[in-house]
């Protein structure tokens, strides 16, 4: 039975086929055409240098060797489902110069138009019978071509095989990451590689930064580490520390130098009337009461020890002596020995170690 469907190279497209052989260079095939033969089913001719007829030309989606023939190149175009309303009857290949490479004939089929109330799409498959597959090559602009099913799908299996071969190889290794510390003795490693700083910087934990941005902390040192400013009563940059900024709005940090820090009172009504961050100032706290006969001197309305004592509740331990009448002690351990009539006004004041008050500022 004759051939009646074949594929073939044109004159120019052998002649150039040797050239690119001979000279170890490639054979850029760019483009597909398809046409309707004027009707009629043509008959492939070497001397033909286009299609009689020809309806579409696009870049062709892919050009491989045959995988059950070395000889055979297989050059496939998808024309998509918005385009056609033409019958195809021919089939040709055009090199990057656009030169019509190889010519072919196939059973007539129609390609239809959306309009016309059926669509598909449609591939469009050349299989060619040259003398040197590897001087052939595809030269495409992937932005502008379409791919089969079946070369996606067989991509994926290549690439997800590549893939599954690399990632067994990977955890198979004892240690993949010799960069990062291996968890069973991370911290070792990086205790041993001179780290633990940094890695505390990473994490928010330097020196005090478990503790947030405006908590005034005891310092023992003149010179407040890295990120942290005294408490001085100095302006500070709300630009470079907007956290500190967002506590103190003025831009003002509180003067802590010599000061005590007291309990904001919050209602509970034993400073009442404060505001936090309000100064105050010493007060008096209390007389030393010199017992005499007519009661207890310089304590307006006491006129005994036991009414002092009532007075006074759990917060003084007194003793009165009324031989030598000397008031002897105060819990505040502030009180010395006076002379009989002598009254003597008291500032509390703890026994007390001078820290240098800072703050986080990041």
């Amino acid at each position: 039975m004759t051939t009646k469907y074949f594929a073939i190279l044109t004159t120019q497209g052998a002649a150039r086929l040797a050239n690119a052989t001979a000279l170890g260079t490639k054979l850029n095939i760019t483009q597909m055409a398809v046409g309707d033969g004027n009707g009629t089913l043509p008959t492939p001719d070497p001397a033909q240098t286009k299609l009689i007829n020809q309806t579409r030309i696009a870049p062709i989606n892919s050009l491989g060797v045959d995988a059950n023939d070395a000889g055979q190149i297989i050059a496939e175009q998808i024309i998509p489902e918005n385009e056609g309303g033409f019958f195809i009857r021919e089939i040709g290949l055009y090199d990057d110069d656009g030169i019509l490479i190889a010519v072919a004939n196939c059973p007539e089929t129609y390609k239809p138009l959306l309009a016309e109330g059926s669509g598909r799409t449609q591939t469009i498959r050349m299989i060619l019978v040259v003398s040197s597959t590897s001087a052939i090559t595809l030269k495409i602009d992937p932005s502008v071509v379409l791919a089969t099913r079946k070369y996606v799908d067989d991509a994926v299996i290549e690439v997800k095989s590549y893939a599954d071969k690399l990632m067994k190889a990977h955890e198979e290794k004892d240690n993949p990451h010799k960069q990062y510390p291996l968890i069973a003795n991370a911290l070792k490693e990086m205790a041993d590689a001179g780290l633990v700083a940094e890695v505390l910087k990473n994490l928010g934990l330097g020196e005090g930064s478990a503790l947030p941005v405006g908590v005034p902390v005891p310092w023992p040192l003149p010179t407040p580490p890295q990120g942290w400013l005294k408490y001085n009563g100095a302006p500070f940059d709300k630009i470079m520390f907007p956290k500190l900024g967002a506590i103190y709005p003025g831009g003002v940090l509180p003067d802590l130098r010599g000061e005590f820090i007291r309990g904001w009172d919050d209602g509970r009504n034993i400073d009442s009337g404060r505001a936090i961050l309000t100064a105050q100032d010493g007060t008096l706290v209390g007389y030393d009461p010199i017992r005499s006969d007519a009661g207890l001197v310089g304590v307006p309305g006491v006129n005994s020890a036991s009414n002092y004592a009532d007075m006074r509740g759990d917060r003084l331990n007194n003793t009165i002596d009324s031989v030598s009448h000397i008031f002897v002690n105060m819990t505040m351990d502030v009180i010395q020995r006076r002379s009989l009539g002598a009254d003597t006004a008291v500032i509390a004041r703890p026994r007390n170690i001078a820290f240098n008050y800072i703050v986080r500022a990041v």
